[in-house]
């Protein structure tokens, strides 16, 4: 247990800067997956709501061990509640989390107009390392199911493209 207590500015901000533990260039924040951070400063409790990037997310547990782990190290006392709804869509990533998944080498998903909520057919995709979108799609389900593996047919490097949902 820390000397003190961190203020809930202080809390709130370490738990935003957690790494999301299959993306590691972004953090939980940046993903859109942490919807609020509620503390009783009375009390020491702090409840947390995170949002799955898709429901069964092996991810999330990790990422409720860790946001524990932070609360607790800050002197905070941390319940951790999961929704499901509204469901997370890629339009929550944050401008710098998509900066940060595009220098990383995975593209990042579109921003979507007008509230479609997937898109039919093909679409566009721009390769991270050259900007080309001249790209291909290798296998729908990538090294996580959130992602699928491309190829650039300019460059020619694979990469990854995060899902569109």
């Amino acid at each position: 247990m820390p000397a003190r207590r961190s203020t809930v500015t202080e809390l709130r901000e370490a738990i935003a800067a957690i790494p999301d533990p299959e993306v590691p260039v972004v953090t939980i924040e940046d993903l859109g997956i942490l919807r609020d951070v509620a503390a009783d400063e009375d009390t020491g409790h702090v409840v947390v709501t995170i949002t799955p990037t898709y429901s069964g997310c092996p991810a999330m547990a990790a990422i409720s061990d860790y946001v524990a782990y932070i609360a607790a190290r800050h002197g905070w006392q941390a319940r951790i509640d999961t929704v499901l709804e509204p469901a997370w869509t890629t339009d929550w990533l944050s401008e710098k989390g998509r900066e940060a998944l595009r220098r990383f080498g995975i593209a990042p998903p579109r921003r979507r107009e007008g509230g479609v909520a997937v898109p039919l057919g093909r679409h566009t995709v721009a390769c991270p390392r050259c900007g080309s979108t001249d790209t291909e799609e290798l296998a729908h389900f990538g090294s996580t199911a959130c992602k699928a593996m491309r190829r650039c047919r300019v460059c020619r490097e694979p990469f990854d493209e995060f899902k569109e949902l």
